[in-house]
């Protein structure tokens, strides 16, 4: 089974400091609906993995959430593209739960869900904390330049052996070559 795990904000979508709050808000980046589709067509199996805290602020409510991950779901369709699965950690960041990235419970969650071993599997993000999720669960972490992509690169925490690619269209096509 080909496996690719993508953050959601920053990855498929324009990214917000204020959070996505609304399904007005959730934009793709140009190219990223027609990348998953892509990669769909070549037997890819595409999962996101994303932190959204503003569940756990009380910023938005479940009922928002899958609003806006519903919205992500029809523009792909549009795009002849789908998602195998959405999972998410609602959690605000000072919880101790296990699934907020860069700790690996939404990764360890996909790995049962798809009983795969996710060694290899390409992890893409914009943010340190998504690449070190899935390093843990050893994935392949591919960075793209979108969202917080750029400050991202700079940082000496990158983990060793990231791809770098300017967004998501650029990964499928590497991918799919």
């Amino acid at each position: 089974m080909k496996l690719i795990i993508l953050d959601r904000d920053g990855v498929i979508n324009a990214d917000s400091d204020q959070f996505i709050k609304s399904p007005d808000e959730w934009k793709p980046i140009p190219g990223s609906l027609e990348a998953i589709a892509r990669l769909n067509q070549w037997g890819w199996r595409v999962v996101v993995a994303s932190n959204q805290s503003g569940v756990g602020r009380g910023l938005f409510g479940m009922d928002t959430l899958n609003a806006i991950n519903d919205k992500m779901v029809r523009s792909l369709a549009q795009a002849g593209g789908r998602l195998d699965a959405i999972f998410f950690c609602p959690h605000a960041a000072d919880s101790t739960c296990d699934c907020r990235k860069p700790k690996s419970g939404l990764f360890q969650q996909i790995a049962e869900r798809f009983n795969a071993d996710l060694t290899g599997v390409p992890c893409v993000g914009d943010s340190l904390r998504d690449l070190q999720a899935g390093v843990s669960m050893g994935c392949e972490p591919y960075l793209v330049l979108t969202g917080k992509g750029m400050k991202t690169r700079e940082d000496p925490e990158l983990p060793p052996g990231t791809k770098i690619f300017p967004d998501l269209d650029a990964v499928a096509a590497a991918l799919t070559a």
